[in-house]
């Protein structure tokens, strides 16, 4: 992998990798970007960096996976160093698409090639723990949490944070996965017996009564700039998220707090790409953040067709050097998930639309994400719902027959 020493603008050739006065390295188009990670997240980024000029290569243990079917493909296990060093020969710069990534070969890639988003990040939002004493570290509030090492610790926790709390693994839970809502004190010995068989940490949250789930995307460029989404307001349905309202339906000071407190751990933790701040918002306005994702998330799709620069196109300017997009709103956007149980009704919809985003003047994009066994509950795609009001886009939502399974 070459490089250039220049002054700020200097023009370089095509795809090749230069290092600026600051000290940032940029990646221009030609390049190719190696991704950790072949899912829905790869093959969109992969999308939308192609129109950039950029190529890419993924590497991920299932043949043909999504972002293989648009980028060329690696098939190997995540923690096969080999096969990451294979990665790293044939990329110019490297990212991955999820946070389960083998933090050990991230460290070996940032060694061995050029991985900006660095492999700290990675190791503290893969544990619960680390990553709620990073925010905290970062001057944001997180719900009051206790780590439990025994059934004991944990009813004097409950007993003290009150019912009902929540107890998580450490590690590798997502999607309600690894989580068990305790309601009375005789599930705490179950809780703790059920939970301990993952090897992992345990930490116990103290329950809040949120009035709405809050996220923002923040990015950020190896040259420090920041720029955050407008908030999305989350619905989940079984603890997977349902639908993703932008704008979210409360007042202005509480979204741009949101996005500030974004802001602040995009910097605080030294960002490089992509973080998603997952928050609660409670009813005297208070906001507590719940969780992070240091990569593309579910919750900012919709920024795929209403807002002037994607999230997939500005993770990829983040990691490649490049000045941030304008991330700001051009149109009111409802974003709904689609399931394994949905894609039936919604490939019925797209052969034979009814006049429901007519009458309404909805103008529902879909994206489906090349999956090949359209399991329950199974992330397969999402639409989303353009229209002159977020009103207007649950309705078509509502009105269709594809969400009611």
């Amino acid at each position: 992998m070459s490089g250039t020493n220049g002054p700020v603008g200097e023009r370089l050739a095509p795809g090749v990798p230069g290092d600026r006065a600051d000290g940032a390295k940029v990646i221009l188009p030609g390049a190719t970007v190696g991704i950790l990670g072949g899912g829905q997240l790869g093959r969109m980024m992969a999308n939308a960096g192609s129109a950039m000029g950029y190529r890419f290569v993924a590497l991920d243990p299932t043949p043909d996976a999504p972002c293989g079917q648009v980028a060329e493909q690696i098939v190997a296990a995540y923690d096969d160093r080999e096969a990451a060093r294979e990665l790293a020969r044939r990329a110019d710069v490297i990212t991955y698409e999820f946070e389960n990534v083998d933090a050990g070969v991230a460290a070996m890639l940032k060694e061995e090639s050029y991985v900006p988003q660095g492999s700290g990040l990675l190791y503290t939002t893969q544990h619960r723990l680390r990553e709620k004493r990073a925010i905290e570290a970062a001057g944001v509030r997180v719900a009051p949490y206790a780590e439990i090492r025994s059934a004991d610790e944990l009813r004097e926790a409950a007993e003290r944070f009150g019912l009902p709390c929540v107890l998580k693994t450490a590690t590798g839970g997502y999607d309600g996965k690894g989580q068990w809502v305790i309601r009375s004190m005789d599930e705490t010995g179950e809780a703790f017996e059920t939970l301990s068989k993952a090897r992992t940490e345990l930490v116990l949250e103290q329950f809040i009564r949120f009035e709405k789930e809050l996220s923002v995307i923040a990015a950020r460029n190896p040259q420090g700039e920041i720029r955050t989404f407008p908030a999305a307001e989350n619905i989940h349905v079984e603890n997977i998220l349902h639908l993703s309202i932008v704008p979210a339906r409360v007042n202005a000071a509480v979204l741009a707090e949101a996005e500030k407190l974004a802001a602040r751990i995009a910097e605080g933790l030294g960002v490089v790409g992509l973080i998603a701040v997952e928050m609660f918002l409670t009813a005297d306005g208070g906001i507590f953040v719940n969780e992070l994702a240091p990569r593309p998330h579910n919750s900012g799709h919709y920024t795929m067709e209403a807002c002037r620069t994607s999230q997939f196109e500005q993770h990829i300017r983040a990691v490649c050097g490049l000045p941030l997009g304008d991330p700001s709103l051009m149109s009111p956007v409802v974003m709904a998930n689609v399931l394994g149980e949905h894609v039936g009704p919604l490939l019925e919809w797209m052969a034979a639309p009814d006049e429901a985003a007519a009458r309404l003047g909805a103008a529902p994009k879909v994206h489906l994400y090349g999956k090949h066994e359209a399991k329950h509950k199974r992330k397969m795609g999402h639409v989303n719902v353009l229209a002159k009001d977020t009103d207007t886009a649950l309705a078509w939502i509502s009105e269709t027959n594809i969400w009611r399974v």
